[in-house]
């Protein structure tokens, strides 16, 4: 029987497109670290101002969003053509 030549199968993503992954996921990480923000000095008294604080309520979400976003772009990103 003659041996059959099988083609390669070209990677599916590049070091590039890992490389994005990896960003996009460090800004998601970095949104969750600043969602939870920090804890009041005394956990019975509820302080308004730490629980809805500017950065848990608007930077936090757009950071996760941004993040998500980049992870998109990442899979999507198709691999720039070989030079002959």
């Amino acid at each position: 029987m003659a041996e059959q030549k099988q083609k390669a199968i070209p990677a599916l993503f590049t070091k590039e497109n890992y490389t994005w992954m990896a960003i996009g996921a460090a800004v998601i990480v970095l949104g969750m670290i600043l969602m939870s923000g920090g804890k009041n000095e005394n956990p019975a008294v509820f302080d308004y101002n730490v629980v809805y604080s500017t950065t848990r309520i608007t930077v936090a979400p757009i950071l996760i969003v941004l993040g998500l976003l980049v992870e998109v772009y990442a899979i999507f990103k198709s691999p720039k053509p070989a030079a002959k």
